[in-house]
Parts: structure tokens; sequence; C-alpha cells
């Protein structure tokens, strides 16, 4: 079944009297419970269509579709209404409430989304949430007691505190060192696995790509190609230092 339907999409940004071209005709398809990989240089278009699949952004033409509803003419409200329902964000920076635990920075979305559940309930959630996330013991501490892998944890409890079908990681190892981005990536691909997750991997790292089960090229605002995943890294997926 498909998650994702993009029909020849084209978004021109306008600076003053230029336009400057971005996505010149996209067009593909991710099935639900995909794990795939959108890898793109900088300048490609890869952000662009990050946005525009993770609905903060609208394309210029052409159809999106998502979870059978098509939804490129919709309005900022109504976007941000299928992005709270259907997509769950992983950032590269984490974007941690910085002196709040890790268990309230989890029962934030809830506070917005779960009117009818009561407090006891939203933070029993998040706690089950942390500990699927192996960070039972260490939901009282602050994002600054925290190693950048555990922070990276608590971002995906986060995201996922909602339940959304489809999750958007945005180079999500890319402050980790390589064995704690290995730990991650296979994080990620447990949850695709085993709950039938989406996710969708947007990086420029062929490491990264390498965990994910079809790679989807993007260059100079065109689909290059999309093909399974090339063999599997034994070096870890790091970014920078953690």
């Amino acid at each position: 079944m498909e998650l994702i339907k993009l029909i020849d999409l084209y978004k021109t940004y306008h600076l003053g009297e230029v336009d400057v071209p971005v996505l010149k005709g996209i067009s593909l398809s991710i099935a639900q419970g995909e794990l795939v990989a959108l890898m793109g240089a900088s300048g490609s278009g890869k952000s662009t269509l990050m946005n525009i699949l993770g609905c903060l952004d609208h394309p210029s033409s052409g159809e999106y579709w998502l979870d059978g509803h098509e939804i490129s003419g919709i309005s900022a409200n109504e976007r941000a209404r299928f992005r709270s329902r259907l997509i769950g964000f992983v950032f590269q920076s984490f974007n941690l409430l910085s002196r709040t635990s890790a268990l309230e920075n989890v029962v934030m979305p809830m506070s917005y989304s779960h009117r009818d559940m009561s407090e006891r309930e939203m933070r029993r959630r998040a706690i089950m949430m942390l500990e699927r996330v192996g960070l039972g013991e260490r939901m009282d501490h602050q994002p600054s007691q925290l190693s950048g892998g555990q922070q990276q944890r608590v971002a995906i409890a986060r995201s996922l505190i909602n339940e959304p079908p489809m999750l958007l990681a945005d180079e999500p190892t890319g402050n980790l060192d390589s064995r704690t981005s290995e730990e991650i990536l296979e994080m990620f691909q447990k949850m695709n696995q085993e709950e039938g997750l989406t996710i969708i991997l947007v990086t420029h790292d062929p490491n990264v790509a390498a965990h994910a089960k079809r790679v989807i090229h993007i260059k100079d605002g065109l689909i290059a190609n999309g093909e399974p995943a090339f063999a599997h890294s034994t070096e870890g997926a790091g970014g920078g230092a953690r």
C-alpha cells in the first residue's frame, strides 16, 4: 500500500525578479513499511523535497498524495494537522528542551494532541516509549546530562510518542560518533522490521544510506534512480564527534 506518491512535483522559489527552480519534476512512491534513504549532495534539492514530504512546505505544482489524501494545495493549518497525525521528525541537532527532563521532552507533543488523556496517562505512555529506546533509567536527566546518542534516543521517543505511521529522519547521525551512529541506525532497522514503521532517512552519507532497503538519489532537482541499498557497511555510519 502506498503511503506517499509524488506526481511531477515542481518547486520554484521567487527571489525578487528571479525564479530559482529547485525541484524539476519529481515522481516517486514509497510504500507503507519501507525503509528508504533519500540521498543527495548539498544543493541537490534534497532538503526542499524533505520539507514537502514532511508537510513543512508545499510544491509549486504537481501532486503529493499522503496516506490517500492529495495535499499539495491545502492550507498551512491543514498541513500542520496532517503533520501532527502522520509524521514524526528526527533531526541532526536533537532539538530538545535544555532545561527539561527526558521524560518531559517526550510528554510534550501529547499535551498538544491528546487533550483527552490525563497527565498520568501521558507520563505512563512516555515512560514506556523511553524504555522502548533503552533510556528507562535516564528519563529524569536533562539533555546536558546525556550523551549525544542518548539525546537522539530521547528525540526518537518524542517523535514516535503519538504513533505516526512515518518517521522522517534528517541526517540523524550527523552529530554522533561511528559506534553510536550504528546503534541508532540499527534501532531504526529494528523498528522498521518488527513494527512496520515507514522510515525515510535523509542523508548525504553513503554509510547511512546503506542501512536502508532502497536508496533514492536526487541530483539537480531530479530523481537519478531508486534502487536497493548497497552492501551494509561494517565501519559504522558516523558523522561528527559526539
